[in-house]
Order: C-alpha cells, then sequence, then structure tokens
C-alpha cells in the first residue's frame, strides 16, 4: 500500500472501515508518520480487543507516542502493554522504553528532579528484571547520566549558597555532597568550594575563634592536594594560604603575651 492524501487520511479517519484502518496505520507507521499512524491506531484499538491484532496494535500505539517524544504517554501505553501481554516476545523491549521514556522526561539539573529519580528507579527495576538483555548495558548507561545529572544539582545547590555568601550553608550543603557522592567528579570544586567558603569565615572572625579556623583551614588545604596534588585551583589555594599562614603569625604574640 502506498501512502495515501491528506483528504484521503481524513475521509479514512471519518469512516468505518476498521479493516482500512488498520492497514494504512501501518503503513504510516513503517514509514515514519507516526503522528497519522497513532490516531489511526487509537480508532482501532476497542475494534480489535481480544483479538489476534491486538497485541500488536497497542505495541504500535505506545511506539507511536515514544516516536513522536510524547513520553508520558508512551511510558502509560508501554506499560499497558506490558500488563495485558506479560508473555509477549516484545516485554523486554516495551519495559525498556516505558523506563526509557521516564529518562527523556528529566528535566535539566536546575529544575525539580521529580521525573529523574522515577526513571532511575524504573531503569533499575528494569535491570533487576531482565539483567542479561539485550538492552541492560544503554539502562545502566541512562542511570548513569541520570545520577550525573542529581550528582551536578546538588553540587550547585553548595556553590549557590556560597555565590550568596551565606558561607556556613556552603561548607554543610559541601560536606553532604561529598559524603553522598564520594565518587563525583565534582567532589575536587567542592572541596574547593568548602575551602574558600571556610576561608571567608575565618578570615573575617573575631580574634577569639580566627585561629583555631586558620588552622582548620590548613588541614582543608592539605586534604585537597593530598587527593588532587595537581588541583588546577592550586595557585589560588596557595595565594590563600600565604594569607593564612601570615594571619597565623599575627596571632602568636598576641596569645603569648594574653598568657604572662
Amino acid at each position: 500500500m502506498t501512502l495515501i492524501s491528506c483528504s484521503d487520511y481524513q475521509k479514512l479517519l471519518n469512516s468505518d472501515d476498521t479493516s482500512k484502518k488498520y492497514k494504512q496505520a501501518e503503513v504510516y507507521y513503517n514509514s515514519g508518520e507516526y503522528r497519522k499512524a497513532n490516531r489511526l491506531f487509537e480508532q482501532i484499538i476497542p475494534k480489535f480487543r481480544g483479538k489476534p491484532q491486538s497485541q500488536r496494535i497497542i505495541f504500535f500505539f505506545a511506539d507511536s507516542y515514544f516516536q513522536t517524544k510524547r513520553y508520558y504517554l508512551a511510558a502509560n501505553q508501554y506499560q499497558n502493554f506490558v500488563k495485558s501481554y506479560p508473555k509477549s516476545d516484545r516485554i523486554q523491549e516495551a519495559s525498556f522504553k516505558a523506563a526509557k521514556s521516564y529518562y527523556y522526561l528529566s528535566p535539566n539539573f536546575s529544575l525539580d528532579q521529580e521525573d529523574t529519580y522515577t526513571a532511575i528507579e524504573k531503569l533499575q527495576v528494569f535491570i533487576n528484571l531482565y539483567p542479561t538483555t539485550e538492552y541492560s548495558v544503554e539502562a545502566n548507561q541512562l542511570i548513569s547520566e541520570l545520577q550525573e545529572k542529581l550528582e551536578q544539582k546538588d553540587f550547585e545547590i553548595a556553590k549557590q549558597y556560597f555565590t550568596i555568601r551565606d558561607y556556613k550553608a556552603a561548607i554543610k550543603a559541601s560536606d553532604n555532597f561529598i559524603a553522598s557522592f564520594p565518587g563525583t567528579k565534582y567532589r575536587e570544586e567542592a572541596l574547593y568550594t568548602k575551602f574558600n567558603a571556610s576561608y571567608q569565615i575565618a578570615t573575617n572572625s573575631i580574634f577569639s575563634l580566627k585561629k583555631q579556623r586558620l588552622a582548620e583551614l590548613q588541614q582543608q588545604f592539605d586534604i585537597i592536594l593530598r587527593y588532587y596534588p595537581e588541583t588546577v585551583f592550586l595557585n589560588d589555594l596557595e595565594n590563600k594560604m600565604i594569607k593564612v599562614n601570615s594571619e597565623l603569625e599575627k596571632t602568636q604574640p598576641t596569645i603569648s603575651k594574653l598568657s604572662k
């Protein structure tokens, strides 16, 4: 069969010829005209319920949503397919694409990440159910990308606290981030952000708190160099430590005089 004209397509939508709609829907689907196929599949699904063609139609209906990037609808229809045909030879593909739909729904890291968490959960459930499936490598890769997005969001929160000069919150957020994501690629910069926040607090502290806070900066500096001896932030860190050591020296005579 060949593709029909727009006017013929409209006539077909309004007709009662279920058989012709089914055949033409597959023609559209196979030629990549997924929106047109979707409308026809939607119309004929009730007519084929309980018939052998139903499984094929429902899968194509779900996939036509997926191919046109209507991912919420695709996920719902794939899940409907999985429930309706648990023994289908396309069960793995449908389950994977249902989970992958949420991957595509995951927004930019700066926005609410509810769909990101849902995508990770769905993909992990899929991997647990089908650990040897041909889709497992891609599913694991998608999870890694989503987890990195969550890492970036939490890291940016710590940086934002520093930007607005809420240094105590920046330190706490950096500590929480490092503890939650020990293997993150942002760890080096998170330690640097914590150091900078601590530096601002220490160098602007009252005398009774300054020495202890400056000493803690030395410890943070040592930790950064231990893990990242060639850190990209080395010049700035060293310049700040020159001032830290200078400030520490200034506290010594005063403390000695007070002790006498």
